[in-house]
């Protein structure tokens, strides 16, 4: 074979197209084991730290007085008790109505007011000192990170979707509303937090009913562990809830969960 016809060959098998098909697939198996793997190891890392925790929580209390401070072990007996009785329940679900009430509220509202205001200058020059000044539990989070959100739109975007004659909802739903979905979430959370918050001084204040007061009366008469039963409830509660927003994350805003992954 001569030296062309061997240059000619080469040409020809470098301009037949290349099937990467199979390199994708091994790459997201790769990226896929990766992320098994360093949720395994997040989880494994999260079960040591609740361990250690727990154990020098028990050691602690050893040498307290049990009036002052408890062991796990005695909140776990408290609690089972407490959940038997139905006593938990009778005082949780009242605080989860008022949760549920204020919560739904902060982000109907809190979105709401945040896009017209990051939206409508006149809004935003009125009222967005007021907003800042009232920053307080569930609603005002909502209301800024929505705000910010809506801000950090590329006004590159804004400006291609008039150039193709976009309605100003369709601005609106194929546009601001994705590019501030991030924001919206991180929103979500930080109200979840307050909202909690909020429930608990709620009751406190009022003195009636609800996980407040439970936790109220149990420290009034020194019952120290069923004290913490209410408190570590709260805690499992917000865990829980956050978590369920995350999940909702991935469905609503799959591309910020999928960016954090990377």
């Amino acid at each position: 074979m001569t030296t062309v016809e061997g240059v000619r060959g080469e040409l020809s098998d470098a301009a037949q197209p290349v099937d990467l098909s199979g390199d994708q697939a091994r790459a997201e198996r790769v990226a896929a084991a990766r992320r098994h793997r360093r949720q395994l190891i997040d989880l494994a890392i999260r079960v040591v730290s609740l361990a250690i925790a727990l154990a020098l929580w028990e050691v602690a209390a050893w040498n307290v007085d049990p009036v002052l401070f408890t062991s796990p072990t005695k909140v776990a007996v408290a609690a089972y008790h407490m959940v038997l009785s139905g006593e938990l329940w009778t005082y949780l679900w009242p605080s989860l109505v008022v949760l549920a009430i204020g919560f739904a509220f902060a982000v109907v509202l809190g979105i709401g007011i945040g896009l017209l205001l990051a939206r409508f200058w006149v809004l935003d020059v009125a009222l967005t000192v007021y907003i800042t000044f009232l920053y307080l539990f569930a609603f005002f989070p909502m209301v800024i990170n929505t705000y910010q959100g809506v801000k950090s739109v590329d006004p590159k975007l804004l400006e291609v979707g008039r150039a193709f004659r976009c309605s100003e909802r369709q601005l609106w739903w194929n546009i601001v509303l994705p590019a501030s979905l991030p924001f919206i979430v991180t929103g979500l959370r930080l109200a979840l937090g307050r909202g909690l918050i909020g429930m608990v001084l709620a009751d406190l204040y009022t003195a009636i009913s609800g996980i407040g007061y439970l936790i109220v009366r149990t420290a009034s008469t020194y019952q120290v562990d069923k004290m913490f039963v209410p408190i570590v409830t709260l805690g499992l509660l917000g865990v829980t809830l956050t978590a369920l927003l995350r999940l909702a994350e991935r469905y609503v805003a799959p591309w910020t969960a999928a960016s954090r992954d990377d």
